[in-house]
């Protein structure tokens, strides 16, 4: 049995290493800000006309993880004509929020601005992430659009909004108050990412400065929320009324995308809640979301 396990590891491990050397970026460690990291990988697909184009949102609770997508969406993605770009962003304890998201808006501005250079389509661009990518990508989906057509950075003048987003495992706000409320009994809410995130004590969260719920209220993807938006697509790998046993249940729970789509509902924009979903079939959903809309 031993020795199966460690065929099939290493089967694994070959056949990662394939998806990487027949799919390598078109583009690699493109800076996009001024930060380290700030950088995006490309995949251009091939194609005579402008593509459509995915941005892959890494998570790790703010404060790890790296660039990178799934080879099974990469490969579908490439395969049907869309380009690829993934990105990093900053670590909360580089900075805290909201310069993730705001990392998260500059690199679809800055894809924007090289939209000709790769052969994209500006007007079609997606997102897609797990956990705190997921979250940045829903954000960015809801979020007025930061475009600064006045800028002295040419990037700035571009559009932060998305044509739709797919995302895995997302938490649509990140207000400790609002978590309280949707997890009562949890200690969710006092998730250490969480408040590394904001640099608060979440022992104190009902006497903090104003300042800090305005911060909560502002990077929280649900606050957002407007009948403008565009259609979204929310896969969890837990039951809706999964028993919150640990933090990590918590802090993926498929209530935080539920109460989402009560609110999208009212808004008639279109939201895709689906739950118990294996992290091996989101690939295939996801792909098949973001084709529809793009």
């Amino acid at each position: 049995m031993i020795r199966a396990l460690v065929s099939s590891l290493l089967l694994l491990a070959v056949g990662s290493a394939a998806d990487a050397q027949d799919h390598p970026p078109t583009h690699a460690d493109v800076k996009y800000g001024p930060h380290e990291r700030n950088v995006m990988d490309v995949w251009q697909a091939k194609s005579e006309t402008p593509t459509p184009v995915l941005v892959s949102i890494h998570g790790g609770g703010f404060a790890k993880g790296d660039k990178r997508v799934p080879p099974e969406l990469l490969r579908l993605c490439l395969d049907s004509g869309i380009s690829v770009v993934a990105i990093t962003y900053r670590y909360s304890n580089q900075a805290i929020a909201p310069a993730q998201f705001h990392d998260g808006a500059r690199a679809v501005q800055f894809i924007r601005h090289n939209a000709r250079q790769w052969n994209l389509d500006p007007k079609r661009v997606a997102a897609t992430g797990n956990s705190a990518g997921a979250g940045i990508s829903l954000w960015l989906a809801f979020h007025d659009d930061l475009v600064d057509a006045g800028s002295e950075d040419p990037v700035l003048r571009q559009s932060s909004r998305l044509t739709c987003a797919s995302v895995f495992n997302g938490q649509t706000s990140y207000d400790p108050r609002f978590i309280r409320e949707i997890l009562p009994g949890s200690d969710t809410y006092k998730h250490v990412r969480i408040a590394q995130l904001f640099d608060v004590d979440l022992e104190k969260l009902d006497d903090l400065p104003k300042e800090k719920y305005e911060l909560f209220e502002a990077v929280s993807p649900i606050y957002h929320a407007t009948k403008d938006d565009p259609p979204v697509q929310l896969l969890y790998e837990y039951n809706i009324g999964a028993p919150v046993k640990d933090l990590s249940i918590g802090i993926h729970h498929p209530k935080f995308g539920e109460v989402l789509k009560e609110r999208l509902d009212k808004l008639k924009v279109e939201c895709d809640l689906k739950a118990r979903i294996r992290p091996a079939d989101g690939d295939a959903l996801t792909f098949d979301f973001i084709k529809k809309h793009l």
